[in-house]
């Protein structure tokens, strides 16, 4: 039995603490807010984030960050992005023994850097990404899943992949983490341009063009920054690219499908409650596209919409009129 720290509350690091949890191992959840983690620990339920999904008994829960650290073999990442410098700073003294996993799906807008980037160079540690095509509520009511753990130290994903899998969370194991990460966090660009896709009014045949070029421009960008392009073919390339595109469940998709029945994005991200990683993630890539020379236009398109003001529906058809070209990968 292994001793797991999760830090963050929110749904996936909820979802993922019920699999581990369930797997038999201790696991103790830290949220950032006291309130929250005295609410779940007396109700074992998360209505806001799980509504309807009751918790293992066994799962702890904890403010402290200290204490939910404290004997961990392994510590879980599941909160934002622009979040994860502040939680990672008391952790520097993190013993060497812990494998840190990364679930954090985004890029540092302030440094371009990815997300197990940061934890490497703050933390003495190994560390683990895990990504796919994983819509946190599936996994909480055990909807039959696939997801792929990634690292340079294969055994720390082989120990990865034995703490999660069973019967409905099935994990594939990986070495390039530089494309599995890329493939989390780009993806949800597309997905906001899906989202905007749907809210305009246009149909399956444009997001179906849409996903399949939105996974060429990924890849291009990807394999510019050292990844293996046949990594986004995989679960946490096409296939979470799929589900973020299509899932009525997925933030980013929301918010773009607000954002193209013409709502403006400030207020759309007011009313929410989850963080959706592709508004961040669109100007990270942005700069990545331009500072690496990678043509990207569906990101430069996105960006002009959240950033510049643009028409949704003209970005869509600016796709369409640029000039025509021999279909191919790079």
């Amino acid at each position: 039995m292994a001793q797991i720290a999760v830090i963050g509350a929110g749904s996936w690091g909820t979802a993922l603490a019920k699999v581990l949890g369930e797997n038999g191992h201790h696991v103790t959840v830290w949220a950032r807010r006291p309130e929250l983690a005295a609410a779940l620990a007396v109700q074992h339920r998360s209505p806001d984030y799980l509504p309807g999904i009751v918790l293992p008994e066994a799962l702890h829960f904890t403010a402290n960050l200290a204490e939910a650290t404290r004997e961990a073999n392994f510590i879980l990442l599941t909160t934002p992005s622009h979040g994860l410098r502040e939680v990672l700073q008391p952790l520097r003294s993190l013993p060497t023994a812990a494998t840190v996993i990364s679930t954090v799906k985004g890029i540092e807008t302030d440094t371009l850097l990815r997300m197990s980037q940061i934890i490497t160079a703050l933390l003495a540690a190994p560390v683990v990404v895990l990504s796919g095509p994983n819509l946190a509520v599936e996994v909480a009511n055990q909807i039959p899943t696939a997801t792929v753990v990634a690292s340079a130290d294969l055994a720390a994903a082989k120990a990865v992949q034995d703490i999660f899998k069973n019967r409905y969370f099935r994990v594939y194991t990986d070495h390039d983490v530089t494309g599995v990460e890329l493939g989390g966090a780009l993806k949800n660009i597309i997905a906001l341009a899906a989202g905007i896709v749907d809210g305009v009014g246009f149909g399956d045949n444009t997001k179906a063009a849409l996903m399949t070029r939105g996974l060429v421009e990924i890849t291009r960008l990807g394999a510019k920054l050292g990844a293996d392009p046949l990594t986004f073919a995989g679960l946490s390339g096409m296939g979470d690219l799929f589900v973020t595109c299509m899932s009525r469940k997925s933030r980013n998709r929301h918010v773009g499908e607000e954002i193209g029945k013409g709502r403006k994005l400030q207020g759309i991200l007011n009313e929410m409650m989850m963080v959706a990683e592709g508004v961040r993630t669109t100007q990270a890539a942005y700069q990545l596209a331009q500072q690496h020379g990678v043509e990207m236009p569906i990101t430069s398109e996105v960006y002009q919409v959240l950033f510049e003001n643009k028409d949704a529906k003209q970005a869509v058809y600016a796709l369409m009129t640029r000039e025509a070209k021999r279909e191919k990968l790079g």
